[in-house]
């Protein structure tokens, strides 16, 4: 699995007895992302996807909205004191006539694995303008349909099952298909590495789809599955208040708690069918 888990010596106790063995981790390291040369923001992340995460976190910011948009990325070299690569550092170069970001989105301190939006100069600049509206998205689905999700998700996450310690988020179809899973530390992370692939694959708006992610369900995540045009977000955990609030706004249908047979429906309960 290369760079995505590393191995380390514990001391492990079960039932009194003590003895030292090798556990596998999930890896965490920063990536900074560059636009047109010029940092933006340094996020921790686990190592994989970063051209889809790059491409993901500029969606979600509202920086690009099509392939069209990203004239290409690139890993930058001499990242270390003697010229190596540490595949640390992704720069983003935008089609000529693509605005570059706006200063108000640079981070002012690194964005944490369990936060996307720790240090955002200004919380004005979360409420970014959807390129999409998700309000008039036909998706319909039925509970039977929902329920199945989060085991699906869960059989996918392969680096989950070494290490124990990764996020996920699934797209699904509206037939239950899995179109496609990636896992990392943070689960925005997670959700930007699934759209920056659509993005790049010339996906977006991801119309008629699901967002399956593990934990809970925050302003962040609600906010990045609008901008792809998801007109759904599922989590296995709570929303928070402002997820809740956004999703009524904008017309995200937001499922919360879906364990089992069960979930609540905090927004948008007219594309679930009993």
């Amino acid at each position: 699995m290369g760079r995505v888990t590393a191995r380390r010596r514990v001391l492990r106790v079960r039932d009194g007895l003590c003895a030292h063995r090798a556990d596998t981790l999930a890896v965490e390291e920063p990536m900074e992302i560059r636009v047109g040369g010029r940092p933006l923001a340094v996020t921790m992340r686990t190592p994989g996807d970063d051209f889809d995460l790059a491409a993901g976190f500029l969606v979600s910011e509202g920086v690009v909205r099509t392939a069209a948009d990203v004239a290409g990325i690139r890993y930058c070299a001499g990242a270390t004191s003697d010229g190596g690569n540490t595949y640390n550092v992704v720069d983003v170069g935008l089609a000529p006539g693509v605005p570059a970001p706006d200063a108000s989105l640079e981070r002012n301190v690194f964005t944490t694995s369990s936060c996307g939006l720790c240090g955002k100069a200004s919380l004005d600049a979360v409420r970014t303008t959807a390129a999409w509206s998700v309000a008039d998205d036909p998706l319909r689905v039925d509970t039977a349909l929902l329920t199945g999700l989060p085991d699906a998700l869960r059989a996918a996450q392969r680096v989950f099952d070494a290490t124990g310690g990764l996020h996920a988020a699934g797209l699904f179809g509206p037939d239950g298909e899995l179109l496609r899973l990636c896992e990392d530390v943070g689960r925005h992370n997670a959700v930007d590495k699934v759209v920056g692939h659509a993005l790049r694959e010339g996906l977006l708006p991801l119309r008629g789809t699901v967002l399956m992610v593990s934990g809970r369900a925050s302003f962040e995540l609600a906010q990045k599955a609008v901008m792809a045009g998801i007109p759904l977000l599922a989590a296995v955990s709570a929303p928070s208040s402002l997820a809740v609030d956004l999703a009524a706004e904008t017309g995200l249908t937001l499922v919360g708690f879906l364990r089992g047979t069960s979930m609540n429906v905090y927004a948008g309960e007219q594309r679930i069918a009993p």
